[in-house]
């Protein structure tokens, strides 16, 4: 089988090896599994490796670069227009010679594989829709193009749309789904510290606006105000760095919160099962690894409600919903912070729910999409 893969992913060459964004790759190796042949359709940029890139494992791979663009401005966009007809052109012959394409969403090469789509009705298809499925939620217009699109099964043929979460009055090409980091085999009986000493909390994910962790930083400060002995570790770079930085050293706040950086997956997983709590105050989401993953080690999520978060934390029951007002945010964690015996019923929720999605069941579905 020759399986086609339409990506807005960036990825870097390196001794004949692709590397990527860790979490997306690390996905694709499971689906890679069962193919003989890929092709990758996606930016391949100069740079150096970090801590959060690893490369594709298999033999033979056929990448096919595309240039890099984005419809954010009118001039962005009017550049963009001149770039089209090269990456339409290379997803166009791409998806010729596949016999199973994979489109890659919301994103800019993901929605003009959307368009081209439309020209193989007969080819077998799966689109994973990564973001946020929710009509309802605001969104850039060419996310909603993709979602109009990926719904309509006159448009797409023979498709399959892997979202995350349930929701209503969806087409019948819509299929909810999940991603999964850990195997069965690191599932374990785990239970957390309780907090005689210091009370840890983790933020995993880009230093971005969007991830919001300045809200983090800000809701630990009150909570360390109202005298509780916590701490707060980030994980991730971004442009809010030296934002975080200034606000940390403006508010001498340098021994209870640390910057990371970017870091493996062996060290997250160990700043999860030291942690008690995972904060993820982001303005939107689609399935959060960060608090899947950190869920699996009894962390209790405290993360915002989007996409299907409700769903993930059983609308408050294994976790604490953020309503992004620092005051009744606030007094939602003292209520937790002052009852142990809250932040343990919680914690054993977080692990049975999340040991269910391990990468055993997801490779297990991976297969049936592939019909092997």
């Amino acid at each position: 089988m020759k399986l086609v893969i339409i990506t807005h992913v960036n990825h870097i060459q390196n001794d004949n090896q692709y590397f990527g964004y860790a979490p997306y790759v690390r996905e694709m190796n499971i689906w890679l599994k069962y193919v003989d042949e890929v092709i990758v359709v996606g930016p391949l940029l100069k740079g150096n490796l970090t801590a959060i890139d690893i490369s594709y494992n298999h033999p033979r791979i056929n990448f096919r670069k595309t240039p890099n663009f984005n419809l954010t401005t009118f001039k962005n966009s009017i550049f963009s227009v001149f770039k089209f007809p090269i990456i339409i052109w290379r997803i166009f012959w791409a998806m010729k010679d596949a016999d199973h394409i994979h489109l890659r969403c919301p994103g800019n090469i993901g929605l003009l594989g959307c368009i081209v789509q439309i020209l193989f009705p007969n080819k077998i298809k799966t689109a994973k829709y990564a973001g946020n499925w929710d009509q309802k939620s605001k969104q850039p217009w060419t996310y909603r193009l993709q979602k109009w699109i990926l719904s309509n099964t006159f448009l797409n043929r023979n498709m399959q749309v892997l979202v995350y979460g349930h929701w209503e009055n969806q087409s019948k090409n819509i299929k909810p789904f999940f991603t999964a980091t850990y195997p069965e085999s690191e599932k374990e009986i785990f239970k957390k510290a309780g907090f005689e000493e210091t009370i840890e909390f983790v933020f995993v994910g880009s230093l971005v606006p969007g991830k919001k962790p300045i809200y983090a930083v800000k809701l630990l400060e009150q909570l360390i105000k109202k005298g509780h002995n916590l701490v707060l570790n980030l994980y991730g770079e971004g442009v809010e760095r030296s934002a975080l930085e200034q606000y940390i050293q403006e508010n001498q706040l340098g021994k209870n919160i640390i910057l990371h950086g970017n870091q493996d997956i062996e060290t997250i997983k160990k700043a999860y099962r030291k942690s008690h709590f995972v904060l993820l105050p982001s303005k939107s989401e689609g399935w959060p690894k960060a608090v899947a993953e950190a869920m699996f080690w009894g962390c209790v999520p405290v993360a915002t409600k989007v996409s299907c978060v409700p769903f993930m934390l059983d609308n408050g029951n294994r976790g604490v919903l953020l309503d992004m007002n620092l005051d009744k945010d606030v007094a939602d964690m003292e209520e937790i912070l002052t009852n142990e015996a809250v932040f343990f019923t919680k914690s054993k929720s977080a692990i049975e729910w999340s040991q269910k999605y391990t990468t055993d069941v997801f490779e297990s579905e991976i297969k049936k999409l592939l019909g092997k």
